[in-house]
């Protein structure tokens, strides 16, 4: 059993039933538990309704902390396992999100803050930059459960360099900034990982790739004083 918050990256089957048994093939994984004794469900936090919303794992009885992304040829998914050291940090939530440059450009997507748009024009490759911005607004709003129903323009990515190195990445929402893992898995392939402080390991197995990289955070709370004002867009509160 793994402490902190365990992601992996799968080559995708392009059906959510494929999606739903790789979910429950993983987080069975991850908790050393048989297949037959993890359930999925879905839970909306707007609404009620069971037939759409945030996806969760039920173990045994016991609730476990999920979150799925997709992309052409990838699906990237995400848990928390029950702890097994006192000191591990436990997330209240967590979010995931994997996308491709190529994707994420042919959209034009206007859902950038002009700072991050700032940023991406100074980084050598915009593209890659930008779509790793957008990765961390849908993997922050998965985390808080609400989801798009919050303008994006609410959540402002600041970060480093996107390389296969996952630290020194920010992301400032609801007054608050947090760290997020942002990862180039490769040339067309950015994750991210909203998880707080948690500690988080990304397995990378897709076909023909066995890879893990850890990251270990530092949450950053600002004052009230220091907090950001929201960027616009009448996202949903």
């Amino acid at each position: 059993m793994s402490d902190g918050v365990v992601v992996r990256v799968l080559t995708g089957r392009g059906t959510r039933a494929a999606d739903r048994e790789a979910l429950v093939a993983f987080v069975a994984d991850v908790t050393d538990t048989a297949e037959a004794l993890v359930r999925v469900v879905r839970r909306c936090a707007h609404c009620g309704a069971a037939d759409h919303g945030r996806p969760a794992a039920v173990v045994d009885g016991h609730d476990i902390r999920v979150s799925l992304s997709r992309t052409t040829g990838v699906l990237a998914l995400a848990a928390v396992p029950s702890t097994t050291s006192p000191d591990t940090i436990v997330p209240s939530g967590i979010g995931v999100d994997v996308e491709r440059p190529s994707r994420v450009t042919a959209a034009e997507l206007d859902a950038f803050t002009p700072g991050e748009r700032q940023r991406a024009e100074r980084s050598g490759s915009a593209a890659v930059h930008l779509t790793a911005c957008w990765a961390v607004k849908e993997a922050v709003l998965k985390q808080d459960g609400r989801g798009l129903r919050v303008d994006p323009t609410e959540v402002d990515a600041v970060l480093g360099c996107i390389t296969p190195e996952p630290s020194g990445h920010t992301a400032r929402f609801d007054g608050l900034v947090q760290p997020v893992t942002v990862l180039r898995l490769d040339d067309d392939l950015v994750l991210a990982v909203a998880a707080g402080s948690a500690p988080v390991t990304v397995q990378d197995r897709r076909v023909g790739l066995v890879t893990d990289r850890e990251n270990a955070h530092r949450v950053v709370a600002l004052s009230a004083r220091e907090r950001p004002r929201p960027s616009g867009g009448g996202g949903v509160r």
